[in-house]
């Protein structure tokens, strides 16, 4: 008995530590890596099906924005940034939308939809969450910006007007 007392006594102190600090990453918004955190390297493939390795973007500024197809704020983003970013296609900048748990025809779906509203970017495809557990528990959209250095110098969860104004701030001081 004493036995299986002390292998309870290990498993419900071992539930709680986790649930402890489970409940500490919620409590910081969700994230993983925040600022100043050197950014978990990746690799990515996009639904085009070519793949992105993070650490071959080093000398470039890296946008990373989880999202998903069910997500409302997630595409009010998406309406607002692809645009928004057009103003960095000639310089060292990489935006990587990632979808976030879905299945590849899940988001060809979503993104069929978007095209005929105008909207057009190529996401990577993260359907077992292993892109998004290296950065963030709960809460999209979410995005990383991470410097030419491999650092992470903004990060947010949400969208809106002010949200969008201060990321390309970054961007702009970043580059």
């Amino acid at each position: 008995m004493k036995k299986f007392s002390s292998i309870f006594l290990f498993v419900f102190l071992l539930s709680a530590h986790h649930s402890f600090a489970q409940a500490a990453k919620e409590e910081n918004g969700g994230y993983i890596l925040n600022v100043s955190d050197k950014a978990a390297n990746f690799s990515v493939e996009l639904l085009d099906g070519t793949e992105v390795q993070l650490s071959d973007e080093k000398g470039k500024v890296v946008l990373i924005s989880f999202w998903a197809t069910w997500c409302g704020p997630c595409l009010e983003e998406l309406h607002h940034l692809p645009a928004a970013l057009e103003t960095y296609k000639n310089e060292d900048f990489l935006w990587l939308p990632i979808s976030r748990g879905e299945k590849k025809e899940t988001v060809r779906k979503k993104m069929d939809e978007l095209k005929n509203e105008g909207i057009l970017f190529t996401p990577g495809l993260d359907p077992n969450k292993s892109i998004w557990g290296k950065y963030a528990t709960i809460y999209i959209p979410k995005n990383f910006l991470i410097d030419k250095k491999g650092v992470i110098r903004y990060v947010s969860t949400g969208f809106g007007d002010d949200k969008l104004k201060e990321l390309l701030a970054k961007i702009d001081e970043l580059l």
